[in-house]
């Protein structure tokens, strides 16, 4: 079987090479040698051209004689959980959905800092003495261990002016 830690050490090295801020998501090798690999970047998305230059660096350094295998590389796609610290660095300031153990808040991601999350949820609620509801704007402190997902919410609306 094709080590993992190989193609983990292939893929970065390639990343390194590339400087433009590509990292890891996830590396999977199935027991038929299906390689798959996810790539993000701090700013922006991967490109096809990045994907294809991670692809060869691993594909070249891997010997086809010795063990077959099938190998895919591409972006973590904007659909997908957040899954690496980078991940949650990089969707600060957009609009997230946390699925927890009990429940799920859906805002802003305020912040992350290994342990746990701020989300910012903005509601319109009924004020007490007043006639017309009024925003109302709160700060949820969420532990990581106490998450089952969290996703980037993808809106094709006007985009919220900062």
């Amino acid at each position: 079987m094709i080590s993992k830690d190989k193609v983990i050490a292939l893929a970065e090295e390639r990343i390194e090479e590339l400087n433009s801020g590509i990292f890891l998501v996830e590396v999977n090798i199935s027991p038929t040698n299906v390689i798959t690999i996810e790539l993000d970047k701090e700013q922006g998305g991967v490109t096809i051209d990045e994907c294809v230059s991670v692809s060869r660096n691993v594909e070249h350094n891997l010997d086809r004689e010795t063990e077959d295998f099938e190998l895919s590389v591409s972006s973590a796609g904007m659909d997908r959980p957040l899954r690496v610290p980078q991940q949650f660095k990089k969707n600060i300031g957009n609009e997230v959905r946390v699925v927890l153990n009990h429940g799920s808040v859906q805002g802003e991601l305020m912040s992350y800092d290994g342990k746990k999350l701020i989300v910012q949820t903005s509601t319109k609620e009924k004020i007490e003495g007043r006639k017309k509801k009024e925003l109302v704007t709160r700060q949820h402190e969420v532990d990581l261990g106490d998450v089952k997902e969290v996703k980037r919410v993808i809106s094709f609306g006007n985009p919220k002016k900062k």
